[in-house]
């Protein structure tokens, strides 16, 4: 792909999400996610493999049905009330069918089962994209509607987080491993935003962060499988040191960073009474925990037999992720302290 073709698709890619952000009304909203879709397929496809011009299809198939969905559920509304605007409510119906849209925007549970599929057959920096700036441009949506169907909000947080630790368990695919992350993390999301959209905001920001360190690791070590990590150590020794505390903090073990915004939901939502709610999503996360700790014990206490001998593989591997991926990485590491300031940002 040309340089000139790269950039204008990044440009696009921005467009699209500033577009749905700034967008009061739902037409502009959906035209904005629909230039996200069209900008990222031909990055989905560009390596011209068979399992990327698959993965780009399920995924043009999955984003146009819901599309269609969330379309059909905005007219739907401005027929029963009157009203494009995205910030005043929507009648139930609609609601519950611009729930359903973004739920299969994001791949949450139920309607999950294209993201690993999708993400297995991409290179790992659109993999990146797609896990992290992709989910911008629904959340902006999400948190802007005021969608009140709060049924309908938990049962899909607590079934992505369910999902996600229990999809994940039998996993050798990395890229596997992290959709159903990503699905768990979402779930989280989900369970919190009608209670508190500024704490669904700070779980995002640190999901982004995270995923971030985690796939630019996997890319600087080029990692896919389980197996491919016992390299790790040869190819990149400070940085397969740090990999476990990326993971951990994914996992949501204190004092690392991702304990910080699994804690505050957990508090958010014993303070509505939803006690068990919140125990569901504490066990749900041992899981994901498993899976975590399985990719740790492969970084870090296996070692590959044929790389003891001849060159040394990391002298060979020069990488221009050196910047992002320390600052991703730091992050994931050491916010933990700075959470009450940036709390206090966000209200």
């Amino acid at each position: 792909m040309s340089p000139q073709i790269f950039a204008l698709l990044i440009f696009a890619l921005g467009l699209g999400t500033t577009v749905t952000f700034a967008s009061s009304h739902w037409l502009l909203a959906w035209m904005g996610l629909e230039i996200n879709t069209l900008a990222i397929l031909p990055l989905m496809a560009m390596s011209h493999h068979p399992r990327a011009v698959e993965a780009s299809t399920k995924y043009f198939l999955t984003q146009a049905t819901a599309a269609a969905t969330l379309l059909f559920a905005s007219t739907t509304n401005a027929w029963l009330t009157g009203q494009w605007d995205i910030q005043v409510e929507a009648h139930p119906a609609s609601a519950t069918l611009v729930v359903l849209a973004l739920g299969l925007k994001l791949g949450l549970a139920p309607l999950h089962t294209w993201l690993p599929e999708v993400l297995q057959g991409l290179d790992l920096m659109t993999g990146l994209i797609l896990s992290t700036w992709q989910k911008l441009a629904p959340f902006a949506l999400l948190l802007q509607a005021p969608l009140q169907n709060q049924p309908l909000l938990l049962a899909l947080g607590l079934a992505s987080t369910f999902v996600g630790g229990w999809g994940g368990l039998n996993q050798t695919q990395l890229r596997k491993i992290l959709a159903y992350s990503s699905i768990a993390h979402l779930g989280w999301m989900f369970i919190v935003s009608q209670f508190a959209p500024q704490l669904t905001l700070l779980a995002l920001s640190f999901y982004i962060v995270m995923t971030s360190a985690l796939f630019l690791t996997l890319k600087s070590n080029s990692a896919t499988t389980l197996n491919s990590l016992s390299f790790s150590s040869m190819r990149a020794p400070l940085l397969t040191a740090m990999a476990p505390f990326v993971l951990l903090s994914l996992g949501g073990l204190p004092p690392l960073s991702g304990f910080l915004p699994k804690w505050m939901i957990l508090m958010e939502l014993s303070k509505q009474n939803l006690c068990m709610t919140a125990t569901f999503a504490a066990l749900s996360a041992l899981l994901s925990l498993y899976f975590y700790l399985r990719i740790t014990y492969a970084l870090t206490l296996t070692i590959s037999p044929n790389g003891l001998s001849g060159v040394t593989l990391w002298r060979f591997h020069p990488t221009n992720l050196s910047a992002p991926l320390a600052v991703a990485t730091a992050s994931s590491v050491a916010l933990l302290p700075l959470g009450p300031t940036l709390w206090s940002l966000m209200l």
